[in-house]
């Protein structure tokens, strides 16, 4: 099994990289912009193509597909997980925030699936597209983060329909609150009443399994957020409340 998986580098990517690595047979290509952080992990796994791009970089998605292509011939696992967030109330960060959340979260997802579909297709594999619940549910001050994870969402959604005549399967991992290196959730850490909502990278790591090898449709993460996204559509105003608090 040829898994790639993007923002390896660090939290979930890095998660996900440990677990596959635990497949049979599993030949692992992990990309991100630090080429350190990658060479360390592949090291520690026993080997993996190692790829540094930015994927907001025009010219990343030919470059991974022809690394892909030469070194392997194939793809049966993409694992879209790279992902960003920089917190800002509209009025504050403008479109300029919006628009560089889109083109990490969103845009940078899409080039990279295009340029790796034809792989994909040709192993009959699966694409995982890693959300967030805040896909289904807006906060403040995260309004261009859910802007990125709804547009990923519903385009999944999508994508899966359009690519399963061709034995290609797409899902859809939301996780909730993850304390990672570019989320350190401290404000929730630090608080005893609220720790306990923290899923670790490792039990996102196993989502990502299920959606993928598993042909799981979609996996919250903690799974209780699957509520929370159901009241969201159940009970719009109740949820506005309970959030603005």
């Amino acid at each position: 099994m040829i898994a790639l998986v993007t923002g390896a580098s660090s939290g979930i990517g890095e998660a996900t990289a440990r677990r596959l690595a635990r497949e049979r047979d599993a030949r692992l290509v992990l990309v991100a912009r630090r080429e350190d952080k990658l060479r360390a992990l592949a090291d520690e796994l026993g080997g993996a193509t190692v790829i540094a791009a930015d994927l907001t970089d025009a010219g990343a998605p030919a470059l991974i597909r022809d690394r892909v292509q030469a070194e392997h011939g194939g793809l049966d696992l993409l694992v879209n997980n790279a992902g960003a967030g920089w917190g800002a109330a509209f009025a504050d960060g403008g479109y300029a925030n919006v628009r560089q959340t889109m083109e990490l979260n969103f845009d940078a997802v899409v080039r990279l699936t295009e340029a790796l579909l034809p792989l994909v297709r040709s192993s009959r594999g699966a694409i995982v597209n890693v959300a967030s619940t805040a896909g289904r549910l807006g906060r403040a001050r995260s309004a261009a983060y859910s802007a990125s994870k709804f547009a990923l969402a519903g385009w999944t959604d999508g994508l899966h329909l359009e690519e399963k005549r061709h034995g290609v399967h797409v899902g859809l991992v939301l996780p909730g609150f993850v304390s990672t290196e570019g989320f350190p959730q401290r404000q929730i850490v630090e608080r005893p009443f609220t720790r306990w909502i923290l899923a670790k990278p490792e039990t996102v790591a196993e989502a990502i399994v299920d959606a993928g090898l598993h042909g799981k449709a979609e996996r919250y993460t903690p799974r209780v957020y699957y509520f929370a996204a159901l009241l969201r559509i159940a009970t719009p105003a109740l949820m506005r409340r309970a959030l603005s608090r």
